[in-house]
């Protein structure tokens, strides 16, 4: 089924293989037909789910996107105006609908970041993150205790 990450997997492959023009065009492609910004130099990994198809993601061409996240609508990825960098999103992260985060940070592994945070600190791996700015309220958790399309793959398979 077409969506924008395979798109931008295919563009991300061109790209590497320094072929001109394609990727750029496949990247206004993505734009055109699910509303969002996912660029062929941007490091995606394997697994990522865009929530919504998509919809609203803004994601900078130079930010790493680990394994098994899933990025709800309305997320920015991206850098800010006062520090130089680019955000970097560990594995089985799960970003919230309008989370934006912003700056050099670092999303550590398995974390969640809830709905409309805006995270310009780092975020410890197995940490609950909400609010402007966003701050650790819970460390320790387990992700699929806060989220219902995880808790119930857990249940099925016990």
């Amino acid at each position: 089924m077409l969506n924008p990450v395979w798109l931008q997997r295919i563009a991300h492959f061109l790209h590497s293989s320094h072929v001109p023009l394609i990727p750029r065009l496949i990247d206004y492609l993505i734009r055109l037909l699910f509303a969002c910004w996912l660029p062929h130099t941007a490091d995606i990994g394997r697994r990522v789910v865009l929530g919504y198809g998509g919809l609203g993601i803004v994601i900078h061409g130079e930010a790493h996107v680990g394994d098994d996240v899933h990025i709800d609508q309305c997320v920015t990825i991206g850098g800010n105006g006062t520090r130089f960098g680019v955000p970097t999103i560990g594995n089985g992260v799960y970003i919230g609908a309008g989370a934006k985060i912003l700056g050099p940070v670092v999303i550590g592994n398995d974390a969640v970041v809830g709905a409309n945070a805006v995270v310009v600190t780092d975020i410890p791996s197995n940490c609950l993150a909400v609010g402007v700015p966003a701050k650790v309220i819970r460390k320790g958790i387990d992700p699929a205790s806060f989220l219902y399309h995880r808790a119930s793959a857990a249940k099925s398979t016990t």
